[in-house]
Order: structure tokens, then C-alpha cells, then sequence
């Protein structure tokens, strides 16, 4: 259970690092509204992540349970780690220092803002998906009701302190957000290389 919580924990965490909509206006709804605005942001946030965490785990127990949907996907995930390694390379070569964009949000309720704004993110389930997946084949989870409780769990404590430290500490990060975000991008570009060749491997010589 510690092995499966701090792993997902981190994998969340890691993906919630670079500067994006999400994290960026938990900073802005922290310096427009107070901080505890921010964090009740985040906490909407997290909450919709943990949704979209247990759903990535349906849709994983789907693909478990039908192998041979697994194969199909895994050739068209070929296709898409190969068109993503180039997209954030030249990505990263192009990035030049834009003014980043945060969307104005003017409900009341800043719980229900960042709920809004989660839900918008439809990486999340696939990432989860496959996450849940990797772990299922590394005999860190089942599909058991306290494995998939951890899993979520853990999905929403990692992006809710990535969030949380965006709201108290933005300030101090801002100076060096842009150079983040570019050597992020190359960092994206080397892993969806690495998952390819991953791919490739499991494909071909499986």
C-alpha cells in the first residue's frame, strides 16, 4: 500500500509540475483572492482528478479483463508517442517567452472553479489509465476496493501539493517559470521517446 501511495503520488505530482492552466490560475485566484481561495481551488481541483483517477481505473480494469483491445492500442500508441516526441521537441526549440495565458474565472463558489476547469483537462483519465495499468502489471495494484482507494487517493494528494505550492510560493517561482516550461517540454519529448521504444518492444517481441 506505501509502495502503491508514493508511487502514484509522485507520478501526479510530476505531472502536475509544469506551468498550465491549472496550476497557473491556483496562483492567480491566490494573488486576486487570497490564498485560501487558492487552496479551496486546488481542493476542487483534486477532487475532480480523484474522480477522473477512479474512472481511468474502469476503463483499466476494462482493458485487463479484454486483452485483445490491448494489442490494437498498443499499435495506435506507436503512432501517438511518436507524433508527441516530436511535438514537444520542436515545441521546446520554438518556446520563446510569450505572456502565459490564465482564464478568467468569475463564479463565486472557488471549489466549484477548480472542479470547472479539471474537468477540462482530458489527459487526465488516459494518463491515470495507463498509469493504473503499469502498476497492475508490477504487482503494486489490484482491483481490489482498498488498492483502487490508495490509487485515487493518492492521484489527488500528489496534484493537490503541486497546487498548494503554487498558491503559497508563485511568487517566488515566477522569475523562473518560462525556463521550467522549456526544459520540461524536452523532458516530455525524452519520456514519450522512452515509452515508443517501450512500446515497440512489447509489440514486437512479446
Amino acid at each position: 500500500m506505501l509502495t502503491l501511495f508514493f508511487a502514484t503520488f509522485s507520478a501526479a505530482f510530476m505531472a502536475t509540475v509544469p506551468p498550465g492552466l491549472l496550476n497557473l490560475n491556483a496562483a492567480k485566484i491566490s494573488v486576486e483572492k487570497g490564498k485560501s481561495n487558492g487552496i479551496i481551488f486546488s481542493l476542487g481541483v483534486s477532487t475532480m482528478v480523484v474522480i477522473q483517477a477512479y474512472i481511468a481505473v474502469l476503463i483499466s480494469k476494462f482493458l485487463y479483463r479484454n486483452p485483445e483491445v490491448i494489442v490494437w492500442l498498443q499499435k495506435a500508441a506507436l503512432v501517438v508517442f511518436a507524433f508527441f516526441a516530436i511535438y514537444f521537441f520542436v515545441k521546446a526549440r520554438k518556446e520563446k517567452d510569450l505572456p502565459r495565458q490564465m482564464v478568467e474565472v468569475r463564479r463565486r463558489n472557488s471549489y466549484l472553479k477548480g472542479m470547472v476547469l479539471a474537468s477540462l483537462n482530458f489527459l487526465t483519465i488516459p494518463y491515470y489509465s495507463a498509469l493504473n495499468a503499469m502498476w497492475n502489471a508490477s504487482g503494486w495494484i489490484d482491483f481490489k476496493f482498498w488498492d483502487i482507494a490508495v490509487f485515487i487517493l493518492s492521484a489527488g494528494c500528489g496534484t493537490f501539493s503541486v497546487l498548494y505550492l503554487y498558491t503559497v510560493y508563485f511568487t517566488k517561482l515566477d522569475s523562473r517559470t518560462n525556463a521550467f516550461s522549456k526544459n520540461s517540454n524536452y523532458v516530455l519529448a525524452v519520456l514519450m521517446v522512452v515509452l515508443l521504444v517501450i512500446t515497440l518492444i512489447r509489440v514486437f517481441y512479446t
